[in-house]
This record gives structure tokens, sequence and C-alpha cells, in this order.
């Protein structure tokens, strides 16, 4: 058979890690004199006995009936003694903002990040934004939110806008930018992709716009041809039904007794012969 296999190597607790655990057990002390203290244990008359009831004891009274005799025994009750936990060391966390030490925060249990609640600052730099923020603003994809180590914690919010929608998931905008600046490199490089993108969208609603007014001039040149196409059928109707009136202008005398007239409109001659 073979042997167990090489141990696995265990990795040193954090300062977090210690401090949660020595909260934990804290409050199950505090539990369990809660219950010692709300139902102790029942006081006995010697040191570490009690009396108690035995079954009862059947006699025969040889007259066709039995007896029941109860008898009070004596049973040793050994007494319980709980060994207090031990005292562990561990190392207060540190704030950030402040420099004094804390056991614990709502941005720590939340988000693992050391600021005491007296130095949380709701509406700035601990300010709380959606995860569309976080994509938009600092060009973030799910893989950096969801699956690139460590992933960034949340809490879940239900929607202001409509309940009947799926739950908000809330970022810590610090950790958010610092994942920008992992993914990028740089606030420069951020600013520069930023532009690049916001380039990008104009070209895309000039290209849109353009598209739009071509279609436009498209359709606008297709309807006045069709309306010019109308016209001239119905002038070239007008012109092949109505009739053309000759305006002569003066007659000129070609021989001794033949005239003749042109038309100043469509320069018809009319020749004719005087008597």
């Amino acid at each position: 058979m073979e042997g167990p296999g090489p141990a696995r190597e265990t990795l040193p607790l954090s300062a977090a890690m210690r401090a949660k655990i020595e909260r934990n057990r804290q409050r199950a002390l505090m539990l369990r004199h809660a219950r010692l203290a709300a139902r102790p244990y029942p006081a006995t008359p010697g040191q570490g006995s009690a009396k108690v009831k035995a079954p009862p004891k059947i006699i025969d009274t040889g007259g066709g009936f039995f007896l029941e005799e109860e008898e009070e025994e004596e049973h040793k009750v050994e007494k319980i003694v709980h060994q207090p936990g031990p005292v562990l060391e561990f190392d207060y966390l540190i704030c950030e903002e402040c420099g004094k030490q804390f056991m614990d925060s709502y941005l720590m249990q939340h988000f693992d990040w050391t600021t005491c609640d007296n130095c949380r600052d709701v509406e700035g730099k601990h300010k709380l934004i959606t995860r569309t923020e976080a994509k938009e603003e600092y060009l973030l994809k799910d893989c950096d939110l969801d699956k690139r180590e460590p992933m960034l914690k949340f809490i879940l919010k239900k929607n202001p806008h409509n309940s009947q929608w799926g739950d908000m998931k809330l970022y810590l905008k610090l950790q958010v930018i610092k994942r920008s600046l992992e993914v990028w490199g740089s606030e420069e490089a951020l600013q520069e992709a930023r532009e690049t993108r916001q380039d990008n969208r104009e070209k895309m609603k000039q290209k849109k716009f353009d598209k739009k007014v071509k279609d436009f001039v498209r359709e606008l040149c297709l309807h006045f041809s069709s309306e010019l196409r109308r016209a001239v059928r119905s002038s070239v109707w007008k012109r092949g039904t109505s009739s053309h009136q000759h305006e002569y202008g003066p007659e000129e005398n070609i021989e001794e007794d033949m005239y003749k007239k042109t038309c100043t409109l469509c320069g018809h001659e009319l020749t004719y012969e005087k008597m």
C-alpha cells in the first residue's frame, strides 16, 4: 500500500483572519456564560452530592395487594468545572486613515478594507458604485471583476428603479480604481484608453449620421426624379394633343407675283401668289 501523501503546507494566518477568529471565540464564550447564568446547575446540600428519588419499591402485604414504598437514594453528582479558554494573542487592525487600532468595521467586514467606521467617507473615497459604472468609467470587463485574482467583493442591494429587476452589485470605488490600474498599468494608459474609446464613439456617431443623410438624399432624389418624369410625360402629352398657332412675320416678295411669310415661332414658311 502506498504511504500517505505529502502534508499540505499551512499558510500563515493574516492579521485580519486572526482578529476574526478571536472575535468568534469571544462571542462563543459570551454565549456560554449567558446560558450558564440563565440555567445554572441545581444547588446540592452536600459537596458534590444530591438526593435523587429511586424507583418505587414493591412490598407484598400478604393480604392480596401490594404497597409501593419510595426511597430516597443519595447519588453523587460530579461537579462540572469549565476550564477558561486560552487567550490568543492577535494583532489589532490599523486604520489606514487615522492610524488607530480597531477590531471590526463595515468596510472590513464586507470588503476587507482596513478603515474604521469613524473614518468611513460614504460620499467620497469610500463610495460604492454599481457594476455598470465600474465597467464604463474604469474600462473593466466581467473577467476583471469576477475571475481575476483576488476577486472583488461586493454587496447586493435592491434596485431602486424597479424592485422586480435583479439585485444590484455594489463595489468599493477604491478597489475598482486599484483593479483598473492593475489592468491598464498606469493612470496615463487608462486615460489614453478612455480618449480612444471616446473617439471611436464619436466616429461611430458621425458614421451613423452620414448614413442617415445619405439615405435621406437618396430618397429625396428618387422622389424628385419620379416627379420630374411625371411632369415630362404630362408636358409631352399636352404638346402632342394641342395645336400650334403660327405667328407669321412680314411678307417677302420672292418673284413678280410670289410672296412668302415665315413663322416667328417654328420657322415655317408660307408661300403664296397674289393676282
